[in-house]
C-alpha cells in the first residue's frame, strides 16, 4: 500500500455524463505516456498528440453514430442523460446498502451472505 495515499476514501462529487474525473496529481495522458514538459520541443510529442486527436476524432464520429441509430430508434439524448444518472444514483445506493449489509455481518459474526434472506434478499441482488 502506498504510505502517502489518503486514509479517507475519496469522496464523490455529483456525476457528469460521459465525464471521468482523474486523480489530482496526475501528470499522465490518456495513453499513459508522461505529458510532455512545457518548452520540450520533442516532434514525437507533436506526432502522438496528433495521433491522439485522430482517435479522439474517430471516437467522437462513433458516438455521434450511436446517439444517431437511439434517437431513430425513438429516444431522446435527454431520457438517456437521465437514465444514466439514475443509473448512477441507484449504483450509489446500492453501494450504501452492501457498505451496510457488511458492517452489521461483522457486528453479527456471519457472512454478508447469511443476512440476505433475513432482509428478503436474493443472492442477485
Amino acid at each position: 500500500m502506498d504510505p502517502l495515499a489518503p486514509l479517507n476514501p475519496l469522496i464523490r462529487g455529483p456525476r457528469t455524463p460521459g465525464l471521468r474525473r482523474t486523480e489530482p496529481g496526475l501528470t499522465r495522458s490518456c495513453r499513459g505516456r508522461p505529458s510532455p514538459k512545457s518548452g520540450q520541443a520533442d516532434g514525437t510529442s507533436e506526432e502522438s498528440l496528433h495521433l491522439d486527436i485522430q482517435k479522439l476524432k474517430e471516437k467522437r464520429d462513433m458516438l455521434d453514430e450511436e446517439i444517431s441509430q437511439f434517437i431513430s430508434e425513438g429516444y431522446s439524448v435527454d431520457e438517456l442523460e437521465d437514465h444514466i444518472t439514475q443509473l448512477h444514483e441507484y449504483n450509489d445506493i446500492k453501494d450504501v446498502g452492501q457498505m451496510l449489509m457488511g458492517k452489521l455481518a461483522v457486528i453479527r459474526g456471519v457472512t454478508t451472505k447469511e443476512l440476505y434472506p433475513e432482509f428478503g434478499l436474493d443472492m442477485n441482488d
